[in-house]
């Protein structure tokens, strides 16, 4: 049981209280105490440990990448009101899709000369949020540049510089679901769409400044990395030799991965990561006489993954044949990554969290569908029912992609800093649900 603290957030402890039981604690907050305030299911965020991973991205960048290097936060991972504005204090890029992210980054005064814009299939919508938003674009298809040019064209508005995005041929190791990078993906362009956009531009008169390539999510294996740049950085030297072009930024993407349960620990390090990346990009252009683009890490998981928690109430306990069933007040609505890919976490016991197991239990949520659990048969002491469980590595892509399946009313958020708690983000209410549902006319 004390290996799972190595999983929760930097600033986790297990502290004895008044009546002499011991209780975890994040960022010096007391857990029931929270829980107990603004209900449950509800999400945490340590800012502390939010901070330590940016900081373990630029050590590794200033000791292994002789040249400029930025790291952008992969909205897709997190993207609040307020992890927008924690971004934009330190002095993150952040990638946004489409007009509905924009609008959380403005409401942050995210500064826009800091904006990515991805997204395979951007709305004219989209396309217009990005332009007034000043926002680089990431070009991901031949139609999508035409259409800006047209946009620019008609408007007589300079586009800002663009960025294409290549499909390079080759996915990383991890989930079906998550893979971006083989050749059939839906992501962006192939070498010979990539050399027509940029005699687009090149006739338009626009700029290109920068190449983005991306091979697929939560990868624990550095070395199809390689493969992959290499394809890049052989069209890049072929484009150079040819026209004299060389991007001025290339972004090789994010998608390192991070422990989610006990069992991937000890897991690979952001430097073991990085350090890869920058060595492979420095040889690569060394051996094409390329000069050093700026390296654009787009890191979101391996960021605010493990500053994140979620904690939920036990309601009823049963057992079914052989299984004991923790039944939850939240579950598939606020996490579906256990039903899209499988994904296996991790849990303890808010009070006492390191008495003894007593055997296995599966965690699953209220909601109607049998692909409603959480956790498949973890080690758990004795649980009784209204016990709190925390629930650690919570923080990427939960909330985004939660819903209110079964009319579920999404969590309350609240963002730990120094022992105190801020809630930024309310939970979600009935009328919340009916606000935006017009009815039948009489």
């Amino acid at each position: 049981m004390e290996r799972r603290l190595e999983l929760f957030p930097d600033t986790a402890q297990i502290v004895a209280g008044d009546d002499g039981r011991t209780a975890l604690t994040i960022g010096g907050c007391n857990l029931a105490a929270l829980a107990a305030a603004y209900g449950t299911p509800l999400y945490l965020f340590d800012e502390a440990t939010l901070d330590a991973r940016v900081q373990a991205y630029r050590d590794a960048l200033a000791a292994h990448y002789p040249a400029e290097a930025a790291i952008t936060l992969a909205g897709k991972a997190l993207l609040l009101k307020a992890s927008a504005q924690w971004a934009a204090r330190r002095g993150l890029w952040l990638d946004c899709t489409g007009a509905g992210e924009l609008a959380i980054a403005a409401a942050a005064d995210f500064p826009g000369e800091r904006l990515l814009v991805h997204g395979v299939n951007k709305s004219d919508e989209d396309l217009h949020a990005s332009l007034e938003s000043a926002a680089v674009i990431v070009v991901d298809n031949l139609t999508e540049l035409q259409r800006l040019l047209a946009m620019a064209t008609a408007g007589d508005t300079p586009l800002p510089a663009l960025w294409l995005r290549v499909r390079p041929g080759v996915a990383v190791d991890t989930h079906a679901f998550r893979q971006t990078g083989q050749s059939d993906s839906k992501f962006g362009m192939d070498p010979s769409e990539v050399r027509s956009a940029l005699a687009l531009c090149s006739a338009a008169g626009q700029t290109v400044e920068g190449v983005h390539f991306h091979q697929g999510s939560h990868f624990h294996n550095v070395q199809p990395i390689a493969p992959g740049l290499e394809t890049v950085l052989k069209l890049i030297a072929q484009i150079h030799a040819e026209t004299g072009w060389a991007p001025q930024v290339l972004s090789p993407g994010g998608g390192w991965g991070v422990p989610y349960h006990e069992d991937d620990l000890p897991h690979p390090s952001i430097e073991d990561y990085v350090r890869f990346v920058a060595e492979a990009l420095v040889a690569g252009c060394a051996a094409r006489a390329l000069p050093l683009p700026r390296l654009q890490l787009e890191p979101g998981r391996s960021i605010v993954a493990q500053a994140g928690v979620a904690l939920y109430r036990v309601g009823a306990i049963k057992q079914s044949g052989a299984r004991r069933w923790l039944l939850l007040d939240g579950g598939l609505a606020d996490n579906p990554r256990p039903a899209l890919y499988s994904a296996r976490y991790s849990a303890l016991p808010v009070l006492e969290p390191t008495r003894a197991a007593v055997g296995a239990a599966s965690l699953a949520g209220p909601y109607c569908e049998s692909g409603d659990v959480l956790i498949h048969d973890l080690p758990l002491p004795a649980i009784a029912e209204g016990e709190l469980l925390a629930v650690p590595v919570s923080g990427a892509y939960h909330l985004n992609m939660a819903s209110n399946y079964n009319g579920a009313r999404r969590p309350a958020v609240l963002w730990l800093r120094s022992g105190h708690a801020q809630l930024v983000q309310r939970r979600e209410t009935v009328d919340d649900l009916l606000r935006r549902d017009m009815g039948l006319d009489a």
